[in-house]
């Protein structure tokens, strides 16, 4: 069994097993907070909400009183009953219709703010939250999980709130209007509240399932079609498309149950409420033929008598709903809830100067997360004068891609303390000394927008001056020229349009145009062609004169020239040094010049 398809048969039942204990309405009390920005709006709803279940309270009273009304004398009479049903009606339409406007933008204004909570605390989450959960299934939480909560909200809520005053005021009402038709009548409920809860309790536990499903089908396919091409070019579209069909599978035999369970509860609460009213019907109709009450008494009863069956048979349904959006909930505060494995000082120091750019790493050994019993840095002690370039070079998995996570404060080490400045990272908001640093990542990332958008992506309040000028350094003018639109070409999803290098050279542009102390290249010029490579070495070059620079790089020849080399094998620094002395020492970074510049030749 692959791993893909072990968490098919795995996660959402296990999950489902792990917190079953949890899944209560109570749930929804978490969302409490969010409701308290708008007690106004609450407050008009809810005024909103007892006009019109009084108002319905009112009408059977009104249908009485013209029931009994065509057995009197006077027509002006008869009409004045008439007028006073219509108002009633006019009333009821008025007071829904402003219940259903204030309760649905509550309800969406609540919903989008969930959302932006949910979104601000995933996109400041650590890497390492993203090792234990997919992307997808986070955009499933927030998309999904969300909506379900916006049905909750501006909809069932409000319409359960107004059937439990119609039940409670209903039953009053029957009970002033016959006593004995009312016992008669609460006989039948212990009958309907036990399949209620009985089945009740299978839904919620169905509900939280079949939106796990949910979840990880949405990730399944996020993962997909984020990597189609790498699916297509190894022909495993047949293969992805089962994996999902799988997923997608077990969320429809899960909803199946659900809704089956759901639909048998429907049957049973309607069959018994509906079984009671005729029976009370039968009952009250001989009442009326033995003159213990009026025909306009018994339609009133029988009117109060459906409203109050009625009500429970929504609020049977609402009840599952309810549940539903009980596990959304759970499932949304887990992500706000979330104790991050890095986090901001409560107060945190400046820093020095604005950024000078002095870094030191002291005694600093980590791990990461999925791999604690790996050492990715093994007692590393570095440290880097402002203004100075330092090149990281050794073999893949030697650790040199980590002295910038750690640099960037993805992760925090293990042991030891990283300083900028003099400070360590942890004394500082994550936002105060990133934004001293540019970064060029292996892997460059480029947005669905436009070419000059990803660039000012650097620094925001950029003009397109500066940009062009960025792009420029960067050996990127030409070809963003060329494009139909030129700078203002959209470039498609992570850059689809774009070629390697072309993508890279944007991301060059990127650092280039935040203009920070600080500038962090990760096999920077990996996908350019060596026309390309030397006119962006020239830029860095430039670039890196009056700032500190530290360079990844797997081939020699693009950090022949920096300050200082850092030779990493095994988590650790086995030699430093100027190209041209390390060289002469021989050990690792001798063989890999040797092999490098002598294919090189070769090549030649």
């Amino acid at each position: 069994m692959s791993t893909t398809e072990g968490k098919i048969a795995a996660s959402p039942s296990s999950a489902s097993e792990e917190r079953a204990k949890s899944r209560r309405i109570g749930s929804l009390r978490a969302l409490g907070p969010f409701l308290s920005h708008y007690k106004a709006m609450m407050a008009a709803a809810g005024a909103a909400l007892v006009l019109t279940a009084m108002v319905s309270l009112t009408l059977p009273l009104a249908v009485r009183r013209v029931v009994d009304g065509f057995e009197t004398e006077s027509p002006e009479l008869l009409d004045r009953y008439f007028l006073a049903a219509l108002a009633i009606a006019v009333l009821l339409a008025l007071g829904t219709g402003l219940r259903y406007y204030l309760v649905t933008r509550l309800g969406e204004r609540v919903v989008a703010d969930i959302r932006k909570a949910v979104f601000d605390r995933m996109i400041g989450m650590s890497p390492s939250f993203y090792e234990k959960i997919m992307t997808g299934e986070v955009l499933s939480r927030i998309t999904t999980d969300t909506t379900l909560l916006l049905s909750v909200i501006s909809s069932s809520v409000s319409v359960a709130l107004r059937n439990l005053l119609i039940l409670i005021g209903g039953l009053a009402l029957m009970m002033v209007t016959s006593p004995k038709l009312t016992g008669a009548v609460l006989l039948i409920v212990p009958l309907i509240i036990v399949p209620i809860v009985i089945l009740g309790r299978r839904l919620r536990a169905l509900s939280r399932e079949n939106q796990d499903w949910i979840a990880e089908s949405s990730g399944n396919a996020s993962e997909a079609l984020l990597s189609v091409q790498t699916v297509q070019a190894f022909t495993h579209e047949r293969a992805s498309a089962a994996t999902f069909d799988a997923v997608t599978e077990k969320s429809f035999v899960s909803a199946k149950k659900r809704i089956a369970t759901r639909a048998l509860m429907t049957v049973i609460v309607i069959t018994l409420v509906f079984a009671g009213i005729v029976g009370v019907l039968w009952t009250g109709a001989r009442d009326v033929r033995a003159d213990a009450m009026t025909i306009g008494e018994l339609i009133q009863f029988l009117i109060y008598a459906i409203m109050v069956a009625g009500s429970v048979g929504a609020l049977s349904e609402i009840w599952g709903e309810l549940q539903r959006a009980s596990g959304a909930t759970e499932r949304l505060v887990e992500l706000l809830r979330t104790v991050d494995s890095v986090s901001d000082p409560v107060a945190g120091v400046a820093l020095p100067q604005g950024g000078r750019g002095a870094i030191t790493f002291d005694d600093v050994r980590f791990s990461y997360p999925t791999r604690p019993e790996d050492r990715a840095l093994d007692g590393v002690a570095l440290t880097i004068r402002p203004g100075e370039t330092v090149a990281l070079v050794g073999p893949s998995g030697a650790g040199k891609t980590t002295i910038f996570q750690l640099l960037q404060r993805f992760y925090d080490p293990s042991e030891g303390r990283i300083t900028l400045d003099g400070v360590d990272l942890r004394d500082m908001e994550r936002s105060t000394f990133r934004a001293a640093m540019a970064l060029v990542p292996q892997d460059p990332v480029i947005f669905g927008a436009t070419a000059r958008e990803n660039i000012r992506f650097g620094r925001p309040d950029a003009s397109d001056a500066e940009v062009e000028e960025a792009a420029k350094a960067a050996a990127a003018h030409d070809f963003l020229t060329a494009l139909p639109k030129g700078y203002d070409t959209y470039v498609g999803e992570r850059g689809l349009m774009l070629s390697g290098g072309q993508k890279q050279r944007i991301a060059i542009a990127r650092a280039i145009l935040r203009d920070a102390p600080i500038l962090l290249l990760d096999e920077a010029t990996s996908a350019l062609d060596a026309e390309s490579e030397r006119a962006v070495q020239d830029a860095v070059a430039r670039l890196s004169a009056d700032r500190t620079t530290l360079i990844v790089a797997h081939r020699l020849a693009t950090v022949k020239q920096a300050d200082r080399i850092l030779v990493f094998q095994d988590g650790k620094i086995v030699a430093e040094g100027a190209h041209d002395a390390l060289v002469a020492q021989g050990g690792l970074y001798a063989r890999l010049a040797r092999l490098q510049f002598t294919e090189g030749l070769a090549a030649e």
